[in-house]
């Protein structure tokens, strides 16, 4: 919401010396957001400009200017070259003199063009930043205004005013005007306000047909419960808009269209009320706010011709349709420069009517956005005998009788509530006095009994529905700055769940390893879900969504890979070829055969039951969560003395082993085979006999879809699953001082045997004394016979206590080849 000062303050005592930035502030006191500043942007000198001569000058590229002679109240004429021909000699026209500065900005000086010396230039609405008009210079004749020659144009034209710009939530829809503005001013600063609505003459309208014919509420909404119409006649449609007028709305943000246009555009600003007018004389009988037939079409004032949806709002004449309600009128009632006899309609609607509207046809407005928050039903009157007023006063127009007045004077519901209610929530001591005096400044009737009030909220609150809401209002409006900043202490026994310290510990882990994290959404299409399966290489159904976001993306995933390729294509797309990057997410796999069920859920501020709450959780598929990498480039760059090392499917099991340690779990290497991986180079997880992930690297034509390298390492793990095999605690082992034994173990098997497998038997066999084992070398060829492998482990043996001798450590490597020789056939390498 733009608020121009000078219109702000004909409705509250501001400051003689008010800046914006005193303004900002003071709304910024009662809960608005600041957003902006706007002013015209432009410096003097510009002034008003008799034409004392004008000669047209032919030129040789086929244009023709002007060379004038102007009065600028100086002792000589000033001249100046013009390129518009709207004007004449004896016009006063808005003239920018040698050191002025239009917005832009666009300095002026004096400057020889056309074989002339400019001194100045004539000014059009445009470059003066009042509005789009450009194709002529604009006259004081156009604005009804006849000033003094050499008057300072600035300040005649109102470009010497600023606006502030705050952002209004939608649960204060009555600031989306100047008296609600003032209003919250007011109560920042305890400056005197002047409600504008009590300015307004009263006046009355009969006579005119208004029906309200909803007898099939939308989800039990009526669409209209407010109808007032006023009428004017014998207006002159194309008198000009005053400038003051025209400055202060194009501040609000809207340019100005006509003069009847913009007096309903001006009081809508004004008073927060949108109003739309009608040409009388173009209207069949009287108005009906009704449901659209579904397809019945309107031509707006757009002049697109759009087709209605069954639950849209229109008002309609005997002929069909002539607007969407409190969005857009309809061309064929379009007041233009030929009406005479206008009808204003001041009229309340449905919020959530109004909303849907809007956005299904694209078409948010000024009026649309005002009766989305809620419009104050009391103010249609006042705003339809305001648009009276300016429309006799500027359009030369005569009231009329005719008229209709329907208004929702229903009554708001009373809240009750202890006087020491706000004391108690906000945790500040309010003294009946603040708290009464604050609930009477919002505009509530306020009845006391004993140590309890009853307070009725005014018209334009809708938003203050129960005690908890009238506490907030206190809370802002006695001052935000009231309450203290208290850091709350833990209750015992509070904190992070394992879980949560799981995901921190795997999380700072990968980040500590070189992986970027990264944060991506959970939408994939169909294809990706069928082509990413997850962790179970069997795969299983989706969730589709209802209403998705992007019709292409409406399944939930159920890996987190394709995200990451995303991530990947995307920055090698930018000229970043070695990506590591992580993500800690939730995947959803519903279970095949199991239908998601539906569970409705209470409207408006009624809380759910534990019972809805557990429907709820029952009808969602199970969310685990998470933890994916994808590693593709070089993990060693080339640099001298050092070539180069592309990743591959042992960084993957690198970043699983990282995953598995941060845990606190032992994790098991397996062979294995899935769909999203290439065969030969996919590893199941496995932590006992539990799969937890798998990691490997993509299949080529996955690659290839993404655009991505042949090789592209990745790996998924379950991390739920890794957190439930994890112990309690921790056991810490002590640091041991006495030295290793190291010896190595070359062992000949079975090409088909999986050297983990070997592994894993070779640490069982070598007993507690084994303090490490891995595989250094997987070796086929001279020397070994056709069809077996020889696989080298390096092991470190250590005791806690002694020194340990080579025999005990041979003895201990003895066991290692025992048991493996017993499980595969293993032998000792010569």
């Amino acid at each position: 919401m733009r608020v121009p000062l000078r219109w702000l303050g004909e409705s509250v005592d501001l400051p003689d010396d008010v800046s914006l930035e005193h303004v900002h502030a003071a709304l910024v006191s009662v809960g608005f957001e600041e957003e902006a500043v706007h002013t015209f942007d432009l410096t003097g000198p510009v002034v008003v400009g008799r034409v004392l001569e004008r000669v047209p000058e032919p030129q040789k590229n086929g244009k023709t200017i002007n060379w004038c002679q102007v009065d600028v109240g100086e002792a000589e004429p000033r001249g100046i070259v013009c390129g518009a021909h709207n004007f004449d000699v004896g016009d006063l026209v808005v003239v920018t003199l040698p050191g002025a500065v239009l917005p832009g900005p666009f300095p002026i000086a004096a400057r020889k063009t056309y074989g002339h010396v400019s001194d100045g230039m004539i000014a059009s609405a445009r470059e003066l930043g009042l509005g789009d008009e450009h194709d002529g210079i604009l006259r004081f004749a156009d604005l009804g205004m006849d000033p003094e020659v050499g008057a300072d144009a600035i300040a005649l034209l109102g470009l010497d005013d600023a606006a502030v710009e705050i952002n209004v939530t939608p649960d204060r829809g009555y600031a989306m005007s100047m008296r609600g503005v003032a209003r919250e001013y007011a109560h920042a600063t305890g400056a005197t306000f002047s409600d504008p609505v009590d300015r307004v003459l009263p006046r009355t309208g009969d006579g005119f047909a208004v029906t309200i014919d909803d007898a099939a509420p939308i989800r039990g909404r009526v669409g209209s419960s407010t109808f007032v119409t006023r009428v004017v006649r014998g207006i002159d449609a194309s008198r000009p808009t005053p400038a003051w007028m025209v400055a202060r709305l194009s501040l609000a943000g809207v340019r100005s269209i006509s003069l009847p246009v913009d007096i309903t555009n001006y009081v809508m600003f004004e008073l927060g009320q949108p109003l739309h007018g009608y040409d009388l004389g173009t209207l069949q009988g009287g108005l009906t706010v009704r449901r659209a037939a579904a397809g019945e079409r309107l031509t707006t004032l757009d002049d697109v011709e759009r087709t209605l949806d069954a639950e849209d709002l229109v008002i309609a004449d005997g002929d069909g349709a002539v607007g969407l309600a409190g969005v857009m009128g309809g061309a064929r009632t379009e007041i233009t420069a030929a009406t005479t006899d206008v009808l204003i309609e001041a009229a309340g609607f449905d919020q959530v009517s109004i909303a849907r509207t809007a956005r299904r046809h694209k078409l948010p407005s000024e009026a649309s956005r005002r009766f989305e928050r809620g419009v104050d039903p009391l103010v249609a009157q006042a705003a339809a005998n305001r648009a009276v007023e300016l429309l006799v006063d500027l359009a030369g127009g005569t009231p009329d009788a005719l008229g209709s007045t329907l208004v929702d004077e229903s009554e708001r519901p009373t809240v009750t509530m202890r006087l020491d209610r706000a004391a108690g929530l906000i945790g500040v001591e309010y003294t009946d006095a603040e708290v009464l005096d604050t609930l009477r400044a919002i505009g509530a009737t306020v009845g006391v009994d004993g140590d309890r009030v009853a307070v009725t909220p005014p018209s334009w609150r809708p938003d203050l529905v129960d005690d908890v809401s009238l506490v907030e209002e206190i809370a802002r409006i006695v001052g935000y700055d009231r309450i203290p900043s208290v850091l709350p202490v833990a209750p015992p026994g509070r904190g992070l769940t394992r879980h949560q310290q799981a995901r921190r510990r795997v999380s700072a882990a990968l980040a500590a390893a070189g992986l970027t994290e990264v944060v991506t959404a959970p939408f994939v299409s169909a294809a990706t879900a069928a082509a990413f399966p997850g962790i179970d290489a069997a795969g299983g159904p989706s969730v589709v969504l209802a209403n998705a976001l992007d019709s292409a993306q409406d399944h939930l995933r159920r890996s987190g890979l394709p995200a990451l390729v995303d991530v990947a294509r995307r920055n090698l797309s930018r000229g970043l070829v070695d990506v590591a990057v992580y993500e800690t997410s939730r995947v959803f796999l519903p279970e095949p055969g199991v239908e998601l069920g539906t569970v409705e859920v209470p409207v408006g501020a009624e809380r759910p039951t534990a019972e809805t709450l557990a429907a709820l959780d029952a009808a969602l598929p199970p969310q685990p969560f998470h933890v994916s990498a994808l590693l593709v480039g070089n993990a060693v760059l080339k640099q001298p003395g050092t070539t180069v090392e592309p990743f591959g499917i042992a960084d993957a099991l690198d970043v699983a082993r990282t995953v598995a340690w941060a845990v606190g779990v032992e994790l098991t290497v397996a062979q294995t085979s899935h769909p999203s991986l290439h065969p030969g180079r996919a590893a199941s997880l496995l932590v006992g006999d539990v799969v937890v992930g798998v990691a490997g690297e993509l299949l080529p034509e996955r690659t290839a879809e993404a655009d991505l390298p042949r090789v592209v390492a990745v790996v998924e793990m379950d991390l739920d699953a890794l957190v439930a095999a994890a112990p309690e605690l921790v056991d810490v082992s002590a640091i041991v001082s006495y030295p290793a034994a190291t010896q190595d173990l070359s062992l000949v098997v079975d090409v088909s045997v999986p050297a983990g497998d070997v592994l894993t038997e070779v640490r069982a066999g070598a007993g507690d004394l084994l303090e490490y084992a891995r595989l250094v070398d997987d070796y086929r060829g001279a020397g070994v016979d056709e069809g077996q492998k020889s696989l080298t482990f390096a092991l470190r043996f250590r005791a806690t206590d002694r020194t340990l001798t080579a025999a005990e450590a041979s003895e201990a490597r003895d066991g290692a080849v025992r048991r493996a020789g017993e499980r595969f056939g293993a032998t000792l390498r010569d």
